[in-house]
This record gives C-alpha cells, sequence and structure tokens, in this order.
C-alpha cells in the first residue's frame, strides 16, 4: 500500500511540474513561457542637472543587456515586458573631509545618478513594480567632473542595469 502512494504521489508531482513552464538562463534570469517580448521606453533626463548623452545611454545600455542576457524579442510596442522610467537625478557632492578647521576640503566627491523604472510585467503582473534605482563613484576632488565624468558614467550606468535586470527578471 506505502508503495503504491509513492508511486501516485511521484506522479502527481511530476504531472504538476509538466505544467509549469519557468526558463532559466545562465545569467540567472527566470522567465515563465508566455514572456517572449520586451518593450523599452526612452528614459528622458529630468535631472536637475543633465548629461546630454544620457538618456540614450541609459536606454541603450538596458536594451543590450535583455537582448544579450535573456531570449526576449525587442519590440516598439506593448511588450509582455516593458520598461518606463525617467533619470530623476544626477549630483556630485563632496563626502570626505580632509584637513584641519582652517585648511578643510573635501578629499573625494561622488557623483550619484537616479532612475525611476516603471516595470510591468503584462504576464505575471504581480511581479510588476515601480521604483527608484540609485548607483554612484567616487572620485578625487583634484579632478573637476568633466575630466572624470567619461569614466564613472559607464560604471554607474552598468550598476543601474544589473539592478534594474536583476529587480525585474530574476526572482531570488
Amino acid at each position: 500500500m506505502r508503495t503504491i502512494f509513492t508511486y501516485l504521489f511521484l506522479a502527481g508531482v511530476l504531472a504538476w511540474m509538466n505544467g509549469c513552464t519557468v526558463h532559466y538562463s545562465a545569467t540567472g534570469a527566470s522567465l515563465n513561457a508566455g514572456e517572449k517580448t520586451i518593450s523599452v521606453s526612452y528614459f528622458p533626463n529630468r535631472a536637475p542637472i543633465v548629461n546630454p548623452t544620457l538618456s540614450q545611454e541609459l536606454t541603450e545600455k538596458l536594451k543590450d543587456k535583455f537582448i544579450s542576457q535573456t531570449s526576449l524579442n525587442m519590440i516598439s510596442g506593448d511588450g509582455d515586458l516593458i520598461f518606463e522610467g525617467e533619470i530623476t537625478g544626477y549630483d556630485t557632492k563632496p563626502i570626505a573631509i580632509t584637513g584641519n578647521d582652517q585648511t578643510d576640503k573635501a578629499s573625494l566627491n561622488r557623483l550619484t545618478i537616479s532612475v525611476k523604472v516603471k516595470f510591468v510585467n503584462q504576464k505575471e503582473p504581480k511581479n510588476s513594480f515601480d521604483a527608484q534605482f540609485q548607483a554612484y563613484e567616487d572620485y578625487s576632488s583634484d579632478k573637476g567632473l568633466d575630466a572624470v565624468e567619461g569614466e564613472l558614467v559607464p560604471l554607474i550606468l552598468e550598476k543601474l542595469i544589473e539592478d534594474i535586470f536583476n529587480r525585474s527578471v530574476v526572482n531570488w
């Protein structure tokens, strides 16, 4: 009797598992069987300080991440997964002070980029979100922002894109 119950239990589990289809990739992305397309809208720059190329870079890097690390097809309209948003912050501020009371000066500055993202999963609405993402890089105060911006922005965007990707399709 116990053997029959064990076989029935295993058959039930296998039948249940056969009905569930989740696709995993080497990147950790888990996509449901119905998720085949993605659309990424342009992320306008609404930060008080505007880097003229930031909107285009962010939008393209987000598209590239999903094209290269998932099997989703990029479309311009309503995809199964939809990304919209805007750049809300782009600022630099001192973070480390050195010296004494009369010679205090910043030894490190921090460039921070903030992005508001609305993610809609049309196949699994419970996975949708509206969230703020922020990433930064520090640089020496001996250099001006214009001297380090070209190397810092790609590093910050990489962090932001990874965070957005993980929150939307890596369900750990």
